[in-house]
């Protein structure tokens, strides 16, 4: 069957001046899985799961992995500055599948690279560990251990809600059922939408709480203000 459809493909292809290459088609039992721009398809348990890949996982490591040894020099800002635009995309291109507990994990992975980074700039210092912590990770409204300097502030994968996909009808053509796919587009992006500004309501959020804390304790609306700006 699957070569049935393979060869319905190359024809389908053909009549279109283009070819399926040989090199990157692969048949394969579903259970086993398979990866397809940056992600990998495959039945759990008769479950199908679409998640990052693991070639995907690694290409992200080592893009942070690098940025992280190039900034050996750097202010924290600058660092954070060429960390967050990495994290951002990787972030949003994989917030459709299966990637929370991935995100979790990597973002464990970028705070043990940032921890090694931090503790080589002050090698010589005793009993430094307190003293970096202290220094680069802060409490920012609720949130303990932010990376952070002023009001920049390093993003987690996991802060990205993730957004299913709208599924397909089946036998819904793209060549022929254009109206459908505009239609099914339009709701995916309302969905981010609707994600991100439940994301923005949770930040809101969390620099009220922070106003009326620093209302409370120290009644100094400059004070407030300043803490308004540490969360931004």
């Amino acid at each position: 069957m699957a070569i049935e459809i393979k060869e319905l493909v190359t024809n389908f292809l053909e009549d279109r001046g283009l070819e399926l290459s040989d090199e990157k088609t692969l048949i394969t039992h579903i259970d086993n899985g398979f990866d397809f721009l940056g992600w990998n398809f495959r039945k759990y348990k008769g479950k199908l799961l679409v998640k990052p890949s693991r070639k995907s996982i690694k290409k992200f490591a080592e893009k942070v992995s690098n940025i992280i040894k190039k900034g050996k020099a750097w202010k924290q800002e600058a660092l954070i500055d060429a960390l967050n635009p990495v994290i951002t995309g990787w972030a949003n291109y994989h917030q459709p599948v299966v990637s929370s507990q991935i995100f979790g994990k990597l973002d464990h992975m970028v705070w043990n690279m940032l921890w090694h980074w931090a503790k080589r700039r002050h090698k010589s210092k005793p009993n430094s560990k307190r003293w970096i912590v202290n220094k680069y990770w802060h409490n920012v409204g609720n949130r303990n251990w932010v990376f952070a300097e002023g009001n920049k502030e390093l993003k987690l994968l996991s802060d990205t809600k993730i957004v299913r996909h709208t599924k397909l009808k089946i036998g819904m053509n793209p060549y022929l059922d254009s109206d459908y796919f505009v239609l099914r587009k339009s709701k995916q992006r309302f969905k981010r939408l609707r994600a991100m500004a439940k994301s923005v309501g949770n930040k809101s959020k969390k620099i009220c709480q922070l106003a009326t804390e620093t209302m409370t304790n120290n009644c100094c609306p400059i004070r407030v203000m300043e803490g308004l700006s540490e969360v931004r």
